[in-house]
């Protein structure tokens, strides 16, 4: 059940980025400000981001239930505002509301798991985990088309209200992890510097190659602030006591390598998820809803590789070899995609589609255990931020420099020729990151996985798992 009730949250934050982009036209039209509605996407994104790693460490030092909570009340507040905006000014203010909330669901929810299921078994639980994700990806466009046709674009946020109040409710009766308050020094300046530095960058690939140039004065000032904030923030990590991104995570080689396998893959994802759909519409000339069922394949081998690697890491007790078969697909899939031309038909793009899809299942949840297993629990938290972190930089980069690449060779074209000639470089382009990928799953080192789990006690100390705490009378 406390599975159940954290996973909604998740869903909750996956829902709302599809749903909206779906409303997104309309939503333009009714605020009468469509230059100005892709800072309804942006500035929830640059929330979200800005607060993942701070959610994560906060969570470590005062306790993961309560702070789950208050971030479903500041995304919930914030849904409810957004459906209630009458201007496009308010509504990307609520936006920004909602996405300071929304970047603590997905990374509590994570870090909640791992703290009730030993390590053994997470790999199970986190493929649960990303079959619920492959799903509401899925789920979220068509359900923002019927709101949209049928109801009203509001109604992408007040779904958002029923299903919030499910998981409080079951949060709160059902998640009971001791914990006892004590003093903490919080590191302030180090959060507002990553939080600089993150919102740099996701400006710069939200702005650079649309609204302007990506050597354009503009992106070069926000690359010099991710520069001068990331030197700093490093400078002041070394020297905390409480660091909000403790630098001593990164001299293991698992949360290094598992960092940048979220990196690449999320890129890799963008590649699928976003252009998939382009072609099957502009080239295979298909509709939007019919190529979001067209997706479908992609999702699925998606959800279903990730089952299916959690599933043979519990019983094997073994994870490095699926992220290592999981590049490999991936840049299989890669490489097929961009044999795509103007003759290929729509269901020969699903099929490379699903390929590039279970590459992505072995990698993505496979990388999370490895490094979850790999941390002192005391840095769950701000590890498994560090990871969702990670991936999500990679969606939004890999998304806004494989656009620019589709960009430039489409010229200036409209034309089905110029697409289906444009596309394939945007897989070529590709290439090379799978091919890093699979180097970087051949360098992921393989611990043996906890079998117990454990959580934080609030004193620092860690306390055995959920069935012995009740044996010994801690529940």
């Amino acid at each position: 059940m406390v599975f159940v009730g954290v996973q909604l949250g998740m869903i909750l934050s996956t829902l709302d980025r599809t749903i909206v982009a779906t409303a997104l036209p309309t939503i333009g039209r009714d605020l009468g400000a469509e230059s100005a509605r892709s800072w309804v996407i942006t500035a929830y994104l640059l929330a979200q981001v800005a607060t993942m790693p701070i959610y994560g460490k906060i969570g470590d030092l005062y306790g993961r239930k309560r702070v789950y909570l208050f971030a479903l009340s500041v995304f919930t507040i914030g849904s409810v505002l957004c459906g209630t905006a009458s201007s496009i000014t308010e509504l990307v203010l609520f936006r920004a509301l909602q996405g300071l909330g929304s970047g603590g669901l997905g990374v509590l929810a994570m870090a909640i798991v791992a703290d009730i299921v030993p390590a053994r078994q997470l790999g199970r639980w986190l493929g649960y985990q990303g079959a619920l994700f492959a799903v509401a990806s899925l789920v979220g466009p068509l359900t923002g088309g019927v709101f949209v046709d049928h109801l009203s674009w509001r109604w992408a946020f007040y779904i958002n209200l029923p299903l919030a109040v499910m998981s409080a409710v079951i949060v709160t009766r059902r998640l009971h992890v001791p914990y006892q308050r004590i003093s903490h020094a919080i590191d302030y300046l180090g959060a507002a510097l990553l939080t600089g530095a993150l919102g740099a960058i996701v400006i710069a690939a939200s702005i650079g190659g649309r609204t302007v140039a990506w050597l354009s004065p503009e992106v070069v000032v926000l690359a010099l602030v991710v520069v001068v904030f990331g030197a700093l923030l490093i400078r002041r990590e070394r020297r905390v006591a409480e660091p909000v991104l403790p630098l001593r995570m990164f001299a293991a080689r698992v949360v290094r390598v598992s960092s940048l396998l979220n990196l690449t893959s999320g890129a890799l994802f963008a590649s699928g998820i976003y252009f998939i759909p382009v072609f099957m519409q502009q080239v295979g000339g298909v509709s939007a809803t019919e190529s979001g069922l067209l997706l479908i394949p992609f999702m699925f081998t998606t959800a279903f590789t990730t089952l299916v690697a959690g599933r043979r890491v519990e019983h094997t007790g073994r994870y490095r070899i699926w992220p290592i078969i999981g590049s490999l697909l991936t840049i299989v899939g890669i490489a097929l995609l961009a044999t795509l031309t103007r003759d290929s038909p729509v269901w020969l793009a699903a099929g490379f589609g699903a390929v590039l899809g279970s590459g992505m299942g072995f990698i993505m949840q496979t990388s999370l255990l490895a490094l979850q297993n790999g941390v002192e629990h005391r840095d769950l938290g701000v590890a498994t931020s560090t990871a969702l972190l990670a991936r999500m930089l990679g969606v939004t980069l890999g998304a806004a420099v494989l656009s620019a690449v589709y960009q430039a060779r489409l010229g200036g074209g409209t034309d089905v020729v110029a697409v289906a000639e444009a596309m394939p470089w945007v897989y070529v382009v590709a290439l090379p990151v799978a091919a890093f990928t699979i180097v970087l799953a051949l360098r992921l080192p393989e611990h043996a996985l906890r079998d117990d789990a454990v959580f934080d006690a609030g004193d620092g100390s860690v306390v055995p798992g959920l069935a012995a705490a009740s044996e010994t009378g801690i529940l």
